[in-house]
């Protein structure tokens, strides 16, 4: 992971090398990958193994809303990954799905969610397994 500028902390940007864009590794995804279904999202995720970085593609269909909210969802589920990321083990690929009840809570119950999710799919480094969460 790349450090900040000034901080000499890691960075918690989501460059465009970072993210899943291609149809392909989405549907790669998710016919090779696992999932879990945890509060207001899906997530998906396939190993490539630890030297690869992580990478993230969010989805989020029409059946959640109109584009404003559509693109809410998106901002919402990009900040919880991105906040979070380095809390994941090395080498995964996520897809994040955002499901029709993420239009009714707020970021730190999505974020919330994530990193539930996350822990159940045991992709939170092993230090990490057994610690709780922040606000729900």
């Amino acid at each position: 992971m790349s450090q900040g500028p000034f901080t000499g902390r890691p960075s918690l940007r989501l460059p465009a090398e970072a993210r899943l864009k291609q149809s392909r590794e989405f549907a790669e995804l998710r016919t090779k990958g696992q999932r879990v279904v945890c509060g207001c999202l899906i997530l998906n995720w396939l190993e490539r193994g630890s030297q690869s970085r992580r990478r993230l593609g969010v989805v989020v269909s029409r059946k959640v809303g109109s584009a404003v909210i559509r693109s809410r969802a998106r901002r919402v589920l990009r900040e919880s990954w991105r906040r979070n990321q380095h809390r994941l083990r090395r080498g995964l690929e996520v897809v994040l799905v955002a499901r029709p009840s993420i239009t009714h809570v707020g970021q730190p119950r999505v974020e919330h969610d994530f990193l539930l999710g996350a822990r159940r799919a045991g992709l939170l480094h092993d230090h990490e397994h057994g610690a709780t969460t922040g606000t729900a």
